[in-house]
């Protein structure tokens, strides 16, 4: 039986109806002409570059396709990924809700508990590797099925289970969202205290303290278990009232850090409309592999299958060479973990992944450090190496991969590395000692994809 406006469910409607109301927040009064067509008719004054100038579009489209009075409903599933414990998707699946709109208002939505919703999907679908070695969990199901670094496969097999599970709604979108975005809503809205609960909620602490208070502060505050998680329904409700008084300046920031979230992949589209889902593709908001890129790659894709929510604790960094002047390209990729906890305590253990690294079809492993017992694989147009790394408490390692490249990557040599959803601010640092010998590269914070021509 689903909770109305029950557990994180108000946190994960207002914020995605924020990310659509930040489509028209110039113009919230003239939805008689339409959303995007306004935002086509004043976009062009705005003082913002071209590449903003396009989102803002794309998102007005978006938001105009959901909100707009034409007598259709709209159904949408919301996915809330909690990227603490993180999955190739963004985050372990810990509630789901369904949002119906209707002439540009909410007409009912729900949330899901997935530790209830599960118990409802036959346990027929075997679990990926290496789920059943780590955590023992034998069947495949709805919180588990954002394991794709794609995030219109995970879409489609969310929507699979739902359905295993009896569910009979259908979708014109799937969303998912990171706890990030509570943290980029804070941000505008200031810190919150919340009645009958200690200390106030901000952009600094929020998700630590909210993830404490759900999981232990409950209990010595003498709250029932039932109902330890009402006090996301509280923030929620006061996050809505603020968003809904905020003034033109305030709707213009929060517009602004909702795009960084979508450009993070903080929040992922995916449509059934298809000329809407080519909208959100254009601007990079679906979450999507590239298959069609031909030249290097590079994308690693973490899953923590360990139960606790320790990659609050864990620190990575990439490093990648290449080098083109041997007969046949070689890269090296070094990717460290540092688990920063310095104990055991109810949120962390030591830490343990499934690393899986994508690389062009036609790449060959030729050694390895700390990546025992690997695992090949081809899907989404690119070969992945995949193995178990375990990082203990307070300690660090580094895992070392040498391959081989395609020969094929020395013409116009060029490089495209993708972010994974849910993971932000990852230090890349790039080599490439190019055919003649001369090096080039770059150092980044990895928040988006990048590509190594556009940074030239």
């Amino acid at each position: 039986m689903a909770k109305k406006y029950s557990l994180k469910f108000w946190f994960i409607f207002w914020t995605i109806s924020v990310v659509f109301l930040a489509g028209w927040y110039l113009f919230w009064n003239t939805r008689s002409q339409g959303i995007s067509q306004t935002v086509e008719n004043v976009i062009g004054f705005l003082p913002i570059d071209v590449t903003a100038k396009k989102e803002y579009q794309a998102l007005a489209t978006i938001g105009d396709f959901l909100l707009k009075s034409d007598g259709q409903e709209k159904t949408l599933l919301v996915l809330f990924q909690n990227n603490m414990e993180i999955r190739p998707g963004g985050g372990f699946i810990g509630a789901f809700g369904i949002v119906k709109l209707k002439d540009g208002k909410v007409v009912s939505m729900e949330t899901h508990d997935l530790s209830n919703f599960d118990a409802r999907i036959p346990d027929t679908v075997p679990a990926p590797y290496p789920m059943q070695q780590t955590l023992a969990v034998k069947a495949w199901k709805l919180r588990d099925s954002n394991y794709s670094p794609d995030f219109a496969v995970n879409a489609a097999k969310a929507q699979e289970f739902y359905y295993m599970g009896d569910g009979r709604e259908q979708f014109d979108g799937v969303i998912g969202i990171t706890t990030n975005v509570l943290t980029s809503i804070l941000k505008i809205t200031g810190p919150i205290a919340i009645e009958g609960y200690p200390g106030t909620y901000d952009s600094n602490n929020a998700v630590l303290s909210l993830e404490y208070q759900v999981e232990k502060a409950f209990e010595q505050q003498g709250i029932d278990r039932g109902e330890r998680k009402s006090v996301m329904s509280d923030l929620a409700k006061e996050i809505e009232k603020r968003v809904f008084a905020f003034s033109v300046s305030q709707k213009i920031e929060l517009a602004k850090i909702l795009l960084e979230d979508l450009n993070k992949k903080d929040i992922q589209l995916n449509f059934k409309d298809k000329n809407l889902q080519k909208v959100a593709s254009a601007a990079q908001w679906t979450g999507a592999v590239d298959q069609n890129w031909n030249k290097d790659y590079l994308m690693i894709s973490d899953a923590n299958l360990g139960s606790f929510k320790s990659d609050y604790y864990v620190k990575r960094s990439m490093d990648y060479t290449v080098d083109l002047s041997k007969d046949v390209p070689t890269a090296k990729l070094k990717i460290t973990y540092e688990h920063t906890a310095q104990q055991k305590d109810w949120m962390t253990r030591d830490y343990t992944d499934y690393l899986r690294v994508y690389v062009p079809q036609g790449s060959w492993m030729a050694s390895q450090i700390n990546f025992d017992d690997t695992k090949f694989g081809s899907e989404l147009g690119k070969k992945y190496f995949g193995a178990i790394v375990r990082v203990p408490i307070g300690t660090s390692k580094t895992v070392e991969i040498n391959y081989t490249l395609p020969q094929t990557v020395k013409d116009n040599y060029n490089l495209k590395i993708q972010k994974q959803a849910g993971l932000n601010d990852v230090p890349v640092a790039f080599h490439l000692i190019k055919e003649d010998g001369t090096l080039d590269g770059f150092s980044k914070a990895l928040n988006s994809d990048l590509v190594l021509s556009d940074l030239k």
